[in-house]
C-alpha cells in the first residue's frame, strides 16, 4: 500500500458503540426521557425492573445492581466480612480491579497463574497459591476466578478446590456475562458473581455500572445494606461500613433496552470470532473455546511469537486498524501489587502471555467486509 492511499483510509473502531446506538436510538431516547420526566434518578422503578430482567436472563435468583464492576467485587467481599489477614486468590493475568477489590478492604490478594490456551485460572497454580498463603500465616478465604475476554473459567475445577479449602467463590464476570459453561449461564456459578456494565463491555451502559448475582438470600440482604452506606432499618443508624454504590436510574433504563438485544449480539459476536479463527489460525495462535463452553467475546485475542506483536500493531495502525494489548504487564509485576504473594510455583504462563497477546477489533456490528479488511492486513503483516 503506498503512502497516498493511506491518506484516504477510513479508521475502524475497536469497539463500535455508535453502531449499537444507531440500532437502539429511539428506544434508548424514550427510556431515558421517561426517567427525566419522573425524576427518580436514584433507585427509580427502572432499577428494580432491570435487576429482575438481569436475574431472569441468566437464571440467578437475585441480581443487585451497583455503581461499577469494581464496586460489585468490593461490596461482595465486604458483605462476607473478608479483611485483614485473609487471603483472596485471583489470577495475575487480568485487569487490576480483581485484586484491587481484595486489597482495598485490607485482605491480601495472592496471585495465581492461568492456562495458556484459555487465559483463565489454573487450579494447579491455585493449589500452589493456597500453600503460599498458609506458609505466610494468611487464612485462605476466597477465590475470584475471572471469565477473561468473555470465556468462562473452568468453574467445576475451581469449585472442587474451593470445597476442599472452604473458600468463598466470587466469579469475576466483568468480561464474561452472557457466556455459558456446560449448559449453565454465567451468573449462576460460585456463591456470587460480579459483573460490569462499563460501556465497552458486551453488555454496557452509558457510564459506569455493575451488578452482583447470587442465589443466597442472606448475602443479598447484606449487599443491599453495603450498597447504601451500611444502612439498617433506621436511616441514621448504619449497622456496618458500606459504600455509596447505587446504579443510576438512567443507566438502568439504558440497560433494559440493551438486554433485549443482547442474545442476538452474542450470536453475532460468535460468528465474528469463528470467521477470525478460520482466517488466522495458520498465521497466529487463535483463541480456544473448550467443548461445552460459550464465550461472549469481550475481546478477540491472538498470540504471536515474541517480537512480532509490535510490528503487527504498527502495520495495522498504518492502515487505520486499532489493536490493544490486554495485558502487557501481569498484576504481580505492577507497582501497586508487586509486594503481594504469588503461587509458590511462580507465574510463568502469565509472564509469557504478557509478551504474546494482542487483541483485534471485536463487536457485534463488525460486518464481513470490514473484518476481511482486518484479516487481510493481519495476514500481510505476519507474512
Amino acid at each position: 500500500m503506498n503512502q497516498h492511499a493511506r491518506v484516504d483510509i477510513k479508521p475502524i473502531p475497536f469497539i463500535d458503540v455508535a453502531a449499537q446506538r444507531r440500532r437502539l436510538g429511539k428506544a434508548i431516547d424514550e427510556a431515558t426521557t421517561r426517567v427525566l420526566n419522573h425524576c427518580q434518578f436514584l433507585m427509580g422503578p427502572e432499577v428494580l425492573a432491570f435487576e429482575a430482567d438481569l436475574a431472569a436472563f441468566c437464571g440467578a435468583k437475585h441480581a443487585l445492581s451497583c455503581s461499577s464492576g469494581t464496586d460489585a467485587l468490593v461490596m461482595t467481599l465486604m458483605a462476607k466480612g473478608i479483611g485483614r489477614g485473609d487471603a483472596v486468590f485471583c489470577p495475575t493475568f487480568t485487569f487490576c480491579a480483581t485484586a484491587e477489590a481484595a486489597a482495598l478492604i485490607g485482605a491480601t490478594p495472592v496471585f495465581v497463574d492461568v492456562h495458556a490456551d484459555t487465559f483463565n485460572i489454573d487450579v494447579a497454580s491455585l493449589k500452589s497459591a493456597i500453600a503460599t498463603a498458609k506458609a505466610k500465616g494468611l487464612t485462605p478465604k476466597a477465590v475470584i476466578p475471572v471469565d477473561l475476554f468473555g470465556l468462562p473459567a473452568d468453574h467445576d475445577a475451581v469449585a472442587d478446590i474451593a470445597a476442599e479449602e472452604k473458600l468463598f467463590i466470587l466469579d469475576d464476570a466483568a468480561q464474561g456475562f452472557g457466556g455459558t459453561y456446560k449448559g449453565r449461564n454465567i451468573g449462576t456459578f460460585g456463591h456470587a458473581t460480579a459483573t460490569s456494565f462499563f460501556p465497552a463491555k458486551p453488555l454496557g451502559c452509558y457510564g459506569d455500572g455493575g451488578a452482583v448475582l447470587t442465589n443466597d438470600d442472606e448475602l443479598l440482604a447484606v449487599l443491599k445494606s453495603v450498597r447504601v452506606h451500611g444502612s439498617g432499618s433506621d436511616k441514621y443508624d448504619n449497622v456496618r461500613l458500606g459504600l455509596t454504590a447505587r446504579l443510576d436510574t438512567i443507566q438502568a433504563a439504558v440497560l433494559i433496552e440493551k438486554l433485549k438485544i443482547f442474545r442476538d449480539e452474542i450470536e453475532t459476536r460468535n460468528r465474528v470470532a469463528a470467521r477470525y479463527n478460520a482466517a488466522l489460525r495458520d498465521v497466529a495462535t487463535v483463541p480456544v473455546v473448550p467443548e461445552g463452553y460459550r464465550s461472549v467475546w469481550a475481546q478477540y485475542t491472538i498470540r504471536l511469537a515474541p517480537g512480532r506483536r509490535d510490528p503487527l500493531a504498527r502495520a495495522l495502525q498504518a492502515e487505520g486498524i486499532p489493536t490493544a494489548i490486554y495485558y502487557a504487564r501481569p498484576l504481580h509485576k505492577q507497582t501497586a501489587y508487586s509486594s503481594f504473594p504469588v503461587a509458590e510455583a511462580g507465574l510463568p504462563i502469565s509472564e509469557r502471555l504478557a509478551d504474546e497477546v494482542i487483541s483485534l477489533p471485536m463487536h457485534a456490528y463488525l460486518d464481513e467486509a470490514t473484518q476481511d479488511r482486518i484479516v487481510d492486513a493481519v495476514r500481510r503483516a505476519l507474512r
